[in-house]
C-alpha cells in the first residue's frame, strides 16, 4: 500500500490580496476606458436633445400652416397657435423656440423658426 500525503501549497500572509501595483493598473485601465467612452456618450445625449428641438420645430410649423389656411396669414405670436408660451418652450425644455419674419418679407407670405438652446439645458455648455 502506498502512503497519501496531502500537499496542499499554503499562502502565506503577504500573497493575499492585491498589490499596489495591481491597483494602479486597473485605476489607469479604467480612467483610460472613461476617457474613450465619456466625450461617446456626451455627444450622443446632445444628438438627442436635439431631436428634442427637430420635433418642437415641426410641431410650431404644423401650427403656422393650419394658422395659414384658417386665417390667411402666418403669425409671430406662439400662443395664437394654441402653445402655452412665447417664445414656445420645448417638450423636455432644452430649447426655446421663436418666430420672426423671414428674409425682410410680410408675414403673411412666410415665417422663420429659430429652436435656441436654453440656458438652463445641458444643450447650452
Amino acid at each position: 500500500m502506498t502512503g497519501y500525503r496531502n500537499c496542499q501549497l499554503k499562502r502565506s500572509d503577504a500573497s493575499r490580496g492585491f498589490t499596489l501595483i495591481e491597483v494602479m493598473i486597473v485605476v489607469v485601465i479604467v480612467g483610460v476606458l472613461l476617457a474613450i467612452a465619456v466625450p461617446g456618450y456626451q455627444s450622443s445625449m446632445e444628438k438627442g436633445r436635439r431631436s428634442d428641438a427637430k420635433s418642437a420645430l415641426l410641431d410650431v410649423a404644423n401650427r403656422q400652416e393650419q394658422f395659414m389656411l384658417d386665417r390667411g396669414t402666418y403669425t409671430l405670436d406662439m400662443t395664437q397657435l394654441g402653445l402655452d408660451a412665447d417664445p414656445y418652450i420645448s417638450e423636455d425644455e432644452h430649447y426655446s423656440v421663436d418666430a420672426a419674419v423671414c428674409d425682410g418679407g410680410a408675414i403673411t407670405r412666410c415665417f422663420a423658426l429659430t429652436a435656441t438652446p436654453r440656458s438652463s439645458s445641458p444643450q447650452s455648455h
